[in-house]
């Protein structure tokens, strides 16, 4: 396969594990005989202070064209003033709602190794495997009117909530579309109790549910599966939700794994491609000191090469890696070790050589014999 993929490292420990998840890629490409280039561009912070706005034009056509997009972080305190009108987080927020990215795909996968880096008792660990499916181009980030006024003279904030019927079937298909692969059960979030437009969330997603009848669904409020999420998380398999919910949700659902660093995630739309980053942020206080945990940027990446190239022997080869990396021991600061951002990517790479060769070239078999060839 030949591709064509946009890398957007943005601000902060952005650059650092974006490159980290390149050679991770590169590794997979060279042992699956794939050729990938790739095109630099600017987003967040750095791209407001080279030209003024956070997400440039150019930035915008290349992704257009591309097979995917790779991303590191955006944001900082050098841009964190409330009074600044434009501000890095619009770069990726544009991003989303220009290519239509409606779905952001959190796989939230306890690892064996990594079960006594977790805050929580390890009997609560058991089976965890959620995978979070938040709509992204809608609710209050998106809502209008949105903005700051004075009335009375007193300054007076307006966002807004609001969801179409469109917007919420599209998210929640794909949730069930998902968990028919899994263990086919959707749990959707919502503030029914309160919220308008969480009843009409609730009606979609039963009517959605009505045409999957082999997928059990469960409706939850919001507060309460953040609780259920620490005491029971094992009983969820997809999580279905809107778009501030989810947001908080899946930072707090990272607690399960033992660190922010180790999280991927897919923004995925109608067409194929997509937007594919870690979720940890730009982490400024880390910046050029070699600790970022760059795991949360190559899984990000298996995720590109499972969801926006169809590369799905890759992807398992790259996230058997990352599995392989962390049960011989390899450690970043965060997660109690001293490996630096570099030498785990490259603890990562050697594992995908030593992997794809077994892939490639399973015991007891040869190249041409009809073991390997089926």
């Amino acid at each position: 396969m030949k591709a064509e993929i946009v890398l957007l490292p943005g601000d902060g420990i952005g650059p650092e594990v974006v490159l980290q998840a390149q050679m991770c890629l590169e590794a997979v490409a060279d042992a699956f005989g794939h050729s990938f280039h790739y095109q630099t561009c600017l987003i967040g912070g750095v791209a407001l202070d080279e030209t003024g706005e956070p997400l440039p034009e150019a930035t915008l056509e290349a992704c257009r064209t591309a097979d995917a997009i790779l991303l590191g972080a955006v944001g900082g305190p050098k841009w964190s003033s409330p009074r600044l009108k434009r501000r890095p987080e619009q770069g990726l927020l544009g991003l989303r709602k220009a290519l239509e990215l409606f779905a952001n795909l959190r796989p939230i996968k306890v690892m064996p190794a990594l079960v006594s880096a977790s805050p929580l008792k390890p009997d609560r660990l058991q089976n965890v495997d959620i995978l979070f499916v938040r709509e992204l181009t809608g609710g209050l980030y998106f809502g209008r009117p949105q903005g700051t006024e004075g009335v009375a003279g007193q300054r007076r904030a307006i966002d807004t909530l609001e969801y179409s019927e469109q917007e919420i079937r599209r998210v929640v298909r794909l949730a069930f579309e998902l968990a028919s692969d899994r263990k086919r059960k959707v749990t959707s979030v919502d503030k029914v109790n309160v919220l308008e437009s969480s009843r009409l969330w609730r009606e979609v997603a039963d009517e959605v549910a009505a045409s999957f009848p082999e997928v059990e669904i469960e409706h939850q409020l919001v507060d309460s599966a953040a609780m259920r999420l620490m005491l029971a998380p094992g009983s969820f398999d997809v999580v279905v939700t809107e778009n501030m919910f989810g947001d908080i949700l899946t930072d707090e659902a990272s607690v399960l794994v033992g660190s922010l660093g180790l999280l991927p995630s897919a923004s995925l739309g109608a067409r194929q491609g997509g937007l594919f980053e870690p979720i940890h942020g730009s982490a400024p206080d880390l910046v050029g000191r070699g600790l970022a945990n760059p795991l949360g940027a190559i899984l990000s990446a298996g995720m590109l090469l499972r969801h926006a190239l169809r590369l799905t022997k890759e992807a398992d080869t790259l996230e058997r890696a990352v599995e392989a990396t962390l049960n011989e021991g390899a450690r970043t600061p965060d997660l109690g070790g001293d490996l630096s951002t570099e030498s785990m990517g490259e603890a990562v790479r050697d594992a995908v050589g030593r992997i794809a060769g077994e892939i490639e070239h399973p015991e007891g078999t040869v190249e041409g014999s009809p073991e390997h060839t089926r």
